[in-house]
């Protein structure tokens, strides 16, 4: 499968995208071909080698030669609805537009459509959208893994006036993907670059393991001490195991009613735990204890934190990131002269490594019958099997 990962070491906007494109073999003729069926004018891309640190990257130029009025996402969506773009790029660049738009709408308290657009409405940034997916279109990528987005501090000037780096736009976008600060004095990731990554990425993880083919960088327009690049690997994927980043907390407890883990573990789960396991150890003194341990998303973490202080007797929790490796999972229910049971098949690629008849569902049928639950699971397996044979 051909995939991308996106490293985004200094951030990302709309023209690095494009030039780290450009730089990885898309003609900038045929973009530009593309991009006439959008019924703009007034406007000159350009695209030159530049180089930052020593590193040599393409800088995309996109120059408006007339004054551009502020548009409403209705008037957005009517050009590229008139355009003679494909109809999947229309649809994807209609939902990135819509994307900023709620940011923008949240962000001022006011209603989607009196959203003025300003400098994403402006045509450059039109062209940057519309543009990077019909590259991503024309170098035929169908799977986008993207790294951990840095966030810059201090300053911009825009249409609102001086706002807060990053963007509160941006921020918005970016609820809920993996981000992290850097003291770089300037705007790392923009509107534009947050509504597009966010809308193509599979995931946002550590590189997946694949064999490289081709590497290009893509050149921002400000001078950092860091190189101001966005670098795009693209090769061969290999798809054998699913692969995320979890978050771990834990914490040791040697003082509590152990009546109260019930709740406590049934509580993490309804806010977002995926797993939640108790340990037996031994503290100082050698006193017996429990350790808790909750691997969670690391958007729920928080939450799951305040959990943890609020019904435990703990002092201090620990979190840590771990990356998980993992089947590819798919459910299918099947037929039984019992009835109905739900079975989770775990893959790696197209070989089924390993089948789990749902708990649930075998113990209301054991339970309903008479039988024992073992044999619910045996009848389940025998089942799916007779559906492949």
């Amino acid at each position: 499968m051909k995939t991308a990962y996106f490293d985004c070491f200094s951030g990302i906007s709309g023209d690095m995208l494009l030039g780290a494109l450009i730089d990885l073999g898309l003609s900038i003729d045929d973009l530009k071909k593309e991009l006439k069926k959008l019924n703009i004018s007034g406007y000159e891309i350009t695209a030159k080698k530049q180089q930052k640190n020593h590193i040599t990257a393409t800088k995309l130029n996109i120059t408006v030669k007339q004054k551009q009025n502020h548009r409403h996402l209705n008037d957005i969506c009517r050009i590229i609805d008139e355009s003679k773009l494909d109809s999947d790029i229309k649809e994807s660049s209609k939902k990135i537009f819509l994307k900023l738009a709620k940011a923008e709408s949240k962000v001022h308290n006011i209603d989607i459509n009196s959203v003025h657009f300003h400098e994403v409405g402006a045509t450059d940034s039109i062209l940057d959208i519309v543009g990077s997916l019909i590259a991503l279109k024309k170098l035929n990528i169908e799977k986008i893994y993207t790294s951990p987005l840095p966030l810059g501090t201090g300053f911009v000037k825009c249409a609102h006036g001086i706002i807060p780096i990053p963007a509160p736009a941006t921020v918005e976008l970016l609820k809920g993907i993996p981000v992290y600060s850097t003291p770089t004095k300037g705007e790392l990731v923009t509107p534009t670059g947050a509504a597009i990554i966010t809308a193509i990425t599979t995931r946002f993880s550590e590189m997946p393991e694949m064999q490289i083919e081709k590497i290009g960088y893509g050149a921002g327009t400000s001078d950092f001490d860091h190189p101001n690049l966005l670098r795009i690997f693209i090769g061969n994927a290999k798809e054998n195991y699913a692969q995320d980043t979890v978050n771990i907390i834990e914490t040791n407890i040697d003082d509590m009613n152990p009546e109260y883990y019930s709740h406590i573990t049934e509580k993490l789960f309804t806010n977002g735990a995926f797993d939640v396991y108790l340990t037996n150890i031994h503290m100082k003194d050698n006193r017996p204890a429990i350790k808790l341990t909750v691997i969670a998303a690391q958007e729920a973490t928080g939450k799951l934190t305040d959990i943890i202080f609020t019904e435990t007797t703990t002092f201090g929790i620990r979190i840590y990131k771990c990356m998980r490796k993992k089947l590819f999972t798919e459910k299918k229910q099947v037929k039984t002269k019992y009835g109905a049971i739900t079975i989770k098949i775990g893959k790696s690629g197209n070989k089924i490594m390993t089948l789990s008849p749902e708990y649930k569902d075998c113990k209301k049928i054991a339970d309903a019958h008479g039988i024992p639950l073992k044999d619910v699971y045996d009848l389940a397996k025998k089942s799916y099997d007779d559906t492949r044979s």
